[in-house]
């Protein structure tokens, strides 16, 4: 009886210690600011922990851009279909650390004269005039 009590608390707290083992912050990413201009190969994706897109940059590698969780992306103003395939967009965020993975963590895109900033949601009070003018 006692084993199963013990190994019912042990998946009763694995599980629940799971989400925030498996959420890795920003730790993988440089710290430096870089900015990708590439074209979109795969739209929005809204599942997952985070949304996520593909570009082709200038150089003809493809990045697996990282977005901000689903509900902040859609708060940005992004859907699955605000970047067609084909779409020029300028990505700023931060690279993956191992420089063998074109993959990067997102703070804002450009497409034409939209900007999208992913974590509009940390503005303070005093940038909501900024803040407007980058919503849809």
């Amino acid at each position: 009886m006692n084993v199963r009590i013990t190994l019912l608390a042990s998946a009763v707290a694995l599980s629940v210690s799971a989400p925030a083992l498996a959420h890795h912050g920003w730790g993988g990413y440089q710290n430096a600011e870089t900015n990708i201009v590439g074209t979109v190969v795969e739209q929005v994706n809204l599942a997952g922990a985070h949304a996520s897109i593909k570009l082709q940059g200038e150089d003809g590698q493809v990045w697996r851009v990282i977005l901000s969780p689903p509900h902040s992306t859609v708060a940005a103003g992004i859907r699955e279909q605000t970047f067609p395939v084909g779409a020029k967009v300028t990505v700023s965020g931060h690279r993956h650390s191992d420089t063998t993975r074109f993959e990067m963590k997102t703070e804002e895109l450009t497409m034409g004269q939209r900007t999208f900033n992913l974590y509009a949601w940390h503005w303070g009070p005093e940038d909501r005039e900024q803040l407007a003018d980058r919503q849809p």
